[in-house]
């Protein structure tokens, strides 16, 4: 994997500072990003689901009893 030069030097200070590689580093922010879009992505069909109900906080307090 290639980077530009000042992410690079940011991602070995980084690295050095936590005692951490720099591929702990790139993995664990890798998977957090791949998660928050899968998050991102399902909200957005699910926004654009026109059959897909939208109901208030206070309607599913109410379901839940």
């Amino acid at each position: 994997m290639r980077l530009p030069d000042d992410v690079s030097e940011k991602l070995g200070r980084l690295a050095k500072s936590l005692d951490r590689s720099k591929t702990y580093i790139i993995t664990k922010a890798l998977k957090e990003y791949l998660e928050e879009y899968e998050d991102y992505l399902i909200a957005l069909n699910r926004l654009n689901d026109k059959d897909d109900r939208v109901i208030s906080k206070k309607a599913l307090i109410e379901q839940l009893g």
